[in-house]
Parts: C-alpha cells; sequence; structure tokens
C-alpha cells in the first residue's frame, strides 16, 4: 500500500495537470496564482453558491452542454460561427472563457471589473449578416441575455445532476443571483435571479430558437470530432454524451440528438458521475502540510 499511494500520486498529479493545462492554457499557473492570491475585495465571498457551482467537476458537462443549447439561437450562433474562431482556436477560446470565470468568480474586483471591460469592449467589435440576411451584434442585450440563461441553465443542471453537493432551492436562487451580477456588468437587462425567473425566461426565448446549418456544423464538431488524441476520445464521448442528455428535451429535438430514457437513466448518467468523479479526484490540490485552504 506505502508503494501504491505514491504511485497513485504521481497519477493524479499527471492527469491533473494535463486537464489544467487544456483548460487554463500555458498561462494558468501565473493565471490562478493572481486570481487567488492577490488580496482585495471580491464580488463573491467563500460562501457563496457560485464558488460551489464555478468550481466542481460538474462544470466540464455542463459547459459543453451550454454550447449546444447557446447555439439554437441564430444570430447567437452566427457571430459564433464567423468571429469566436472555436474551430481554428477551440482550446484558446475555452481558455479564454474559463479564465474569464475564475476571475469573475475568484478574483479581485478590480480584476473582474477588468475582465468584464475587455469583454464588452470585444462585443462591441463584433457584427455582421446572418445567411439568410439578418443583422446581429455580439453586444445585443436581448442576445447576451439568451446566452446568459442558457449558460446559468446548464451550469446548474450539471452541479444539481453530477455536482459533490447539489445545492438545495434558496441555494440554487443564490447562484443566480450571484451569476446576475456578472450578467449585469457585461449588459444584460434584468438577468433571473431565480430559478422561476430562470424558467419564464427561457420559455420567452423559445419561439427565436431554431436549427441552423451553422448550429448543426458545431454540434458535430464538439460531439464527433473534437480536437482530441485517440488516447482521450472514449473519456469525451462520456463528456459529450452527457452534454446531450442534460440538455431540456425540446433542445434535444431540435438538434435532432434523441437519448432514449433507458439508455440515460442506466448507462449514461452513471458514466458521467465516474468521470466526473474521477475528474474530481485528479483536479484535487495536493495537501502541503501547514498550508490554509485556498478559496474556491
Amino acid at each position: 500500500m506505502e508503494e501504491r499511494a505514491p504511485a497513485l500520486d504521481r497519477l493524479r498529479e499527471h492527469i491533473g495537470r494535463g486537464l489544467f493545462s487544456r483548460v487554463a492554457g500555458p498561462s494558468g499557473p501565473e493565471n490562478r496564482a493572481r486570481i487567488h492570491d492577490t488580496p482585495g475585495p471580491r464580488w463573491f465571498g467563500p460562501e457563496r453558491p457560485i464558488r460551489q457551482v464555478h468550481g466542481d467537476a460538474s462544470m466540464f458537462i455542463g459547459g459543453l452542454s451550454a454550447l449546444l443549447l447557446q447555439s439554437l439561437h441564430p444570430l447567437a450562433m452566427a457571430a459564433v460561427a464567423a468571429h469566436s474562431g472555436y474551430r481554428g482556436d477551440p482550446w484558446g477560446r475555452l481558455q479564454r472563457t474559463s479564465t474569464f470565470l475564475a476571475v469573475t468568480t475568484y478574483g479581485t474586483a478590480e480584476d473582474a471589473e477588468r475582465a468584464v471591460a475587455r469583454v464588452r469592449a470585444v462585443h462591441e467589435q463584433v457584427s455582421g449578416l446572418t445567411a439568410e440576411g439578418a443583422a446581429y451584434r455580439a453586444g445585443d442585450p436581448h442576445l447576451l441575455g439568451w446566452v446568459h440563461v442558457a449558460e446559468v441553465d446548464s451550469f446548474l443542471r450539471a452541479h444539481q445532476r453530477f455536482g459533490s453537493a447539489p445545492l438545495d432551492g434558496p441555494g440554487c436562487d443564490g447562484y443566480l443571483a450571484d451569476a446576475a451580477r456578472v450578467a449585469a456588468a457585461l449588459g444584460v437587462p434584468e438577468p433571473p435571479r431565480d430559478l422561476a425567473a430562470l424558467a419564464a425566461r427561457l420559455d420567452a426565448y423559445r419561439s427565436e430558437l431554431r436549427v441552423t446549418r451553422e448550429a448543426r456544423d458545431a454540434a458535430r464538431f464538439l460531439l464527433l470530432r473534437p480536437p482530441l488524441p485517440l488516447a482521450v476520445r472514449g473519456p469525451y464521448a462520456v463528456l459529450a454524451a452527457n452534454a446531450v442528455a442534460l440538455l431540456p428535451p425540446w433542445a434535444r429535438e431540435l438538434l435532432g440528438l434523441p437519448c432514449p430514457p433507458l439508455v440515460e437513466r442506466l448507462c449514461v448518467r452513471p458514466a458521467g458521475r465516474a468521470l466526473t468523479g474521477g475528474i474530481r479526484w485528479a483536479m484535487r490540490p495536493r495537501p502541503v502540510p501547514g498550508a490554509g485552504r485556498r478559496p474556491g
């Protein structure tokens, strides 16, 4: 047992470093130290639900599910297809998104405000026309609202299904209230602050949603052709299957991604729980004797 423990520690650290480098990029360690160790007031204290949700391994599934759900708005998807570079630089886009979430969730208020200002400046430069000739602007408050509600709905669904400690009702409302602070800073008008408001807002967008060629292309890329080595295609397939299963039934129907209930219950969800448990194990910081716990 004594010989196996160091070997398991080395394996865990190797997998954890690999996952972290993919999600956080080459500047990940430097950014992590700055985000967590810089003194100063934060938007969210250590007790806030947003820290619990955004720091959990369930975000791997929730993030992919959010991308699929967001693709159903033709104007939002047109902007992503034309300007985000998700095909040419998918890891760079993931790393920028994960860094923004980390800064606004755990970083100082000053750093969070700077991160929001940078995103708003980028949004102001993004505009164009869909294939059908409809105009879009990334800074359009209505489109920003769709991106936000699709994101928080997916993150929260994933956390409630796969998180290490799912939230109770007031905790879910607390998460949405926390996330609304970031959304409002980005320009989302009256973001939903509880579960009832989130459900109503999602329903209000339903009439605008449909599957475009860009959405189908994005789904194929994300689910079937990810830029990954063969060794990790199996775990990614589990992640992708659970991201699809996490979608609201109407969204799965629009995307043409059926998930039979029996297969989902007996195969997909258990595999998803095992995968998120493995990610949680691999990315858990190694205890340092005498060191305090880092927030987040």
